[in-house]
């Protein structure tokens, strides 16, 4: 079934990949990603994978930049290489929060980075969770978006759901929070936020729905510094909440964000594996979910011709 399908990666998460072809019961496919003293990238593979259905694992993850030039730099190793098709498998979209022109004299980075996939030689995307749908419009490629939805409320259907409630951290995230909320069973409530200016900071406004007396729920597709969660998880319990569990599907955690999610009223942090957690950010409090079985369940559709739109069906 396999013989014409091959998996790599580079530098970014490996641990997924190889995650990724454990649960496909496959090797994980041989090259060397790495970079000179100038910092030049270099990349050979090792095998032959000429007419062979190629996935290049390599979320846009820390450091962001290297990863998307590692991304960018096998891509066209493989397209050199006769690779049959190439299928850039980035369970994290970097960039993906520079959507459009929101300020004056702004790029729109999301559309810069798809076509430099485009141009380096990539012929399908396959990715988890776009910060925004229209980034699947800024490619001219097929492009798969698995969701880590499923996956994050298997683990809290789990749980005595009464007296439950899902708050999203703002008016965007609403469908989100929504979809989660029907999947559960449980009511929805909505925190309205206003981000300040370029600055990574948000103020939590008002709470439109019912939170008091209720266990919370708060998922969001990204936390980067945390304030937007803590923000939400903080009106949450002056409004009456009995406890916080916030999850997220990206956990990029910068700074000093793990510190202070923890220490904050959010009991739990549940996560997915689309971006390696550092060691020293992992805690007590953090629970990491595996998107692996997800992806290669999606990868051997693409390669086999089936729908991939039927996993979440």
């Amino acid at each position: 079934m396999y013989q014409d399908l091959s998996i790599f990666t580079g530098n970014a998460h490996p641990a997924l990949a190889q995650a990724i072809c454990d649960s496909l019961e496959m090797p994980l496919g041989e090259a060397e990603v790495f970079e000179f003293s100038n910092e030049n990238i270099f990349v050979r593979v090792l095998e032959n994978v000429r007419s062979k259905d190629v996935f290049i694992v390599q979320p846009l993850s820390a450091p962001v930049n290297r990863s998307v030039m590692e991304l960018l730099i096998m891509i066209d190793a493989f397209k050199r290489a006769s690779a049959g098709r190439i299928t850039a498998v980035m369970p994290y979209y970097g960039y993906g929060r520079s959507d459009k022109k929101d300020q004056p004299r702004v790029p729109i980075t999301a559309r810069l980075i798809a076509n430099l996939i485009e141009t380096a030689g990539a012929d399908r995307v396959l990715t988890v969770d776009l910060h925004a749908g229209q980034i699947q419009g800024f490619f001219n490629i097929p492009v798969d978006e698995l969701t880590a939805l499923y996956t994050l409320s298997r683990y809290f259907k789990e749980r005595d759901l009464a007296e439950t409630t899902v708050l999203a951290t703002d008016v965007g995230g609403a469908k989100r929070a929504r979809n989660m909320a029907r999947q559960l069973g449980t009511p929805l409530a909505i925190v309205d936020k206003e981000r300040i200016g370029n600055e990574e900071r948000v103020s939590a406004l008002a709470l439109i729905g019912e939170v008091d007396g209720q266990h919370v729920i708060i998922p969001d597709d990204e936390i980067d510094t945390g304030g937007t969660i803590r923000a939400a998880a903080r009106i949450a319990m002056e409004r009456g909440a009995k406890s916080v569990t916030a999850a997220c599907v990206h956990p990029i955690l910068s700074g000093r964000s793990v510190e202070q999610i923890c220490a904050s009223e959010i009991q739990e942090l549940v996560i997915t594996d689309t971006i390696p957690l550092a060691p020293h950010n992992r805690h007590e409090k953090i629970t990491i979910l595996s998107v692996a079985p997800l992806i290669g369940d999606a990868i051997t559709r693409i390669h086999t011709g089936q729908s991939v739109g039927a996993l979440f069906q």
